[in-house]
Formats: C-alpha cells, structure tokens, sequence
C-alpha cells in the first residue's frame, strides 16, 4: 500500500507563487488526474512529488517518510515529464537498458517485452535520432512503466499519439492501477482524463479549486 499525503505545500519561484497552499491525500490502486491549463501548477506539483524541486513551505510524505528529509526520491517511482528525453547515438533497448542498470537490470527479454506492449518491436534496435515523436514518446511510456513501479507520474502521456497509441497508453495506464500502482496523470483531453480517472484535483493559479470523486470509487 503507497499513500502520498501532501500538506500545505507552497512553491515560490521569483517571487511568484506557483503553487499555493495545496494540500491531498492519495492512495495506490487509483488513477488521479491533475487538470488545469497551462501554468496552473499541474507540472510543478508533479516535480515536487517526483522529488525534483522542494516547495517553499509545507511537507510531502510517501508511506510516512518525508521527501527531503527522510528520503530524497520516492523509492519506487516511473515517471515521464513534458517531452522524453533518451540519448540520440543509442537504439531504443540501449537507452532503456541503461536507465533499468540504475536500479533492478531487467533482463533484454524483459525489455523486449515492454517494447512489445507500446509496439515499438521493430524500433528497439534502431537508433533514437531516427524515432519519430510518437515513438519517442512511446519509448518514453515504456521507461516510466517498465520496472512497474508504485508510483506512476504522466504529465501528457497521449502527447504526439495516434489513435492507436493512445489506446496502447491508456491500457498501460488501467493496468498499472489494476496491479496496484498510484497513477497521476495530466491530460488536455478533458474527456480522457475523466474517463481514465478515479479522482480529479483541479488546479487553478496554483491552487487546488475542485476534488471530484466518480461515485464507483468512493468510500
């Protein structure tokens, strides 16, 4: 069981309040979206749960520890932020070979399947530089998923996607919370984010204006 639980935090860059007093309470076996436009806060809070940046004031804690303090990532966490970056001069299973040497060392078969699940089969031997954005992106997918981590963090996951890929990606995103994992997305398809979402915080201003719960998954 992996429970984030966010008090009070406030994020001041410049003299400018990014976000501003929030504070939640999420649990693993859920999906929860972050909506809001542009500049809302959205990708600013993400960072902060991920570990990335510290907010000015407040406290985040994963499982009772506090981020900063007791630990300085969490433990077991995928993530992919705005666009996915890999390096250029390797095939895709090389980047992703190299990322996994970070923490477990999955195995090529491993990886292989992984590849398989965001259909970039034929593409794990061929060079990044020559991805197009939606296999970059696709690439990106398969990094954040591929340990199945705890916590899963997406910010525009469907970002340069078919059809078919978005709905290689909301699989992928249904079945990491069918397995346990604590999934946050952030979406401009208002609907797909409905749709996918067990609860949707709000944001606005760097503020938190709106909570909705879907009636299935309440308490």
């Amino acid at each position: 069981m992996t429970t984030i639980d966010i008090k009070n935090i406030t994020k001041i860059i410049k003299k400018n309040t990014v976000l501003d007093n929030i504070s939640l309470t999420m649990s693993s076996g859920k999906i929860y979206g972050f909506q809001g436009i542009n500049g809302s806060g959205k990708t600013m809070l993400m960072r902060c749960i991920i570990g990335l940046i510290h907010p000015t004031s407040g406290r985040i804690s994963i499982n009772g520890k506090f981020l900063g303090k007791d630990i300085e990532f969490p433990e077991s966490i995928g993530f992919l932020l705005e666009n996915p970056a890999f390096l250029d001069g390797y095939t895709g299973i090389e980047n992703l070979r190299m990322l996994t040497k970070l923490n477990r060392n999955l195995t090529d078969t491993e990886l292989n399947t992984i590849l398989d699940k965001v259909e970039l089969t034929d593409a794990g031997n061929k060079k990044y530089k020559k991805y197009s954005l939606g296999m970059k992106q696709r690439l990106g997918i398969a990094a954040a998923v591929m340990e199945h981590p705890d916590i899963l963090i997406l910010d525009e996951p469907t970002n340069a996607l078919d059809t078919n890929g978005i709905n290689i990606v909301k699989d992928i995103i249904v079945s990491e919370r069918n397995h346990g994992a604590l999934v946050i997305i952030s979406c401009h398809d208002t609907d797909l984010l409905i749709n996918l979402s067990d609860e949707i915080f709000r944001l606005q201003a760097g503020q938190l204006v709106e909570h909705t719960v879907k009636k299935s998954t309440a308490k």
